[in-house]
């Protein structure tokens, strides 16, 4: 009896939640169709962002993700398979680290901003501008790497959660075979971890993607603009994103009625990036495990 209440009470959230889903994305999509197509989608903002389309902001939002994926994914997998495989487990050291981690999920995106605003543009950038160019300022603005690094910083605690998951998850056994034929512990964690917990690991790129991709508040002091009329070309440019295009044109717009229909489309097409982002992790994530239970 008491099973089949929270089965019930179970199915009945999943419902809401379906529900509600289909209800946010029908209104955008009912809002928005009318200023959705080809141009929409190719051409940059005209008229006071009135007109026109998105595509330096589509660009630079995927510039940003790549960016920001291949800073994270390489740091946030060595930093779990030293703590899982390498690090002692009573260190004091690992437990400053975890405790480090655990405490950077839960710090609020606008702080990683304003981290990234004074360590990476005002100390990094402008401390490689003094040695490199002097009198010139190159690196110490605003710039799309800089927003990215924050980024990745931002997302950094989910690859390493979501690797260290999938690294414990591996059986002992596995590691004790591979040192019985006499490999090292490089060659176990190349050959033996890695290729099995390449799910977990896609699992975190993913989480890392999705929330990379739709944040805005650690980028609004390291990286984008209100509006520019070219594309970043180089990694110390600024770039329209989606999201801060999205809040300028709610909040920014001289004709705020006018750019409704625009600002729907916008949100349709933010969403829709996203679900594609996520869906190609998904698809290279179930890829790559058929082709590890086929080799098996």
């Amino acid at each position: 009896m008491i099973g089949s209440f929270f089965i019930g009470l179970t199915g009945a959230c999943c419902l809401v939640i379906i529900a509600m889903t289909v209800l946010i994305l029908g209104n955008i999509a009912y809002h928005g169709w009318t200023a959705l197509s080809w141009q929409f989608l190719t051409h940059a903002p005209e008229q006071g962002m009135t007109a026109g389309g998105i595509f330096p902001a589509i660009f630079g939002t995927l510039f940003l993700v790549l960016l920001m994926t291949l800073a994270v994914i390489p740091l946030g997998v060595l930093t779990a398979i030293y703590l899982h495989e390498y690090a002692p487990p009573k260190s004091r050291f690992v437990h400053v680290l975890r405790l480090a981690i655990q405490n950077l999920a839960g710090v609020p995106a606008i702080v990683f901003g304003l981290f990234g605003l004074g360590f990476f543009i005002s100390f990094m950038g402008r401390g490689i501008d003094r040695f490199f160019f002097p009198g010139q300022l190159v690196w110490g603005q605003p710039a799309i790497l800089w927003a990215a690094l924050t980024m990745a910083l931002l997302t950094l605690p989910t690859v390493v959660v979501a690797t260290e998951e999938a690294l414990r998850a591996i059986p002992e056994a596995y590691r004790e075979v591979a040192y019985s034929l006499g490999a090292t512990r490089v060659q176990m964690i190349q050959k033996i971890v890695l290729p099995q917990a390449i799910g977990g690991i896609l699992t975190g790129g993913i989480l890392a993607i999705s929330r990379g991709a739709g944040e805005v508040a650690p980028i609004l002091f390291t990286g984008a603009a209100y509006y520019l009329p070219y594309l970043p070309r180089k990694l110390n440019d600024q770039f329209m994103e989606m999201g801060y295009h999205i809040y300028v044109l709610a909040t920014q717009s001289p004709d705020v009625e006018a750019t409704k229909p625009i600002l729907y489309a916008t949100v349709f097409v933010l969403l829709a990036l996203t679900f594609s982002l996520n869906f190609t992790a998904v698809w290279i994530r179930s890829k790559i495990r058929r082709k590890l239970r086929a080799s098996r």
